[in-house]
């Protein structure tokens, strides 16, 4: 399965309405699908290096990094090219390989604010890990 098929299906499966996927590559994350998501965003997210916004962070601390309101977080870990994206909460999920070793980080969104309890966390995250998903060179930058 190619890696904007699969977003798509991750998108589908969460009931967001967004959403990014990023392999790792030379100490940061290569942007390979997205959907929905501005152009000019991802243009800015195309190369995130490691500790960057959501996806950067989630790379680093090798956890869920979110938000329950994108337009007004406030926190810092949101940059203002996120902001651009038409959605409300947000979660950028660290996939993670046998080892522990960070393989991707997918980011998606909803229309509606909501908070991310750990029992959500964890669906998402066994969701990301039940969908087909091979480590693999990144391909190039694939836009919906």
């Amino acid at each position: 399965m190619d890696d904007q098929s699969w977003l798509e299906q991750y998108i589908a499966a969460s009931g967001a309405v967004a959403g990014s996927l990023h392999r790792t590559q030379e100490g940061g994350l290569r942007l390979c699908a997205s959907k929905n998501i501005p152009p000019k965003v991802c243009e800015a997210v195309a190369w995130v290096p490691e500790g960057k916004g959501m996806a950067g962070l989630a790379l680093t601390r090798r956890e869920p990094v979110f938000t329950c309101n994108l337009k007004d977080d406030a926190s810092g870990d949101v940059r203002p090219g996120a902001k651009a994206v038409d959605a409300q909460a947000a979660i950028a999920l660290p996939l993670l390989g046998n080892a522990g070793e960070v393989l991707a980080v997918v980011g998606v969104a909803w229309m509606d604010g909501r908070d991310f309890p750990q029992p959500e966390i964890e669906r998402l995250t066994r969701l990301g890990a039940s969908l087909p998903f091979e480590p693999k060179t990144p391909a190039p930058l694939a836009v919906s």
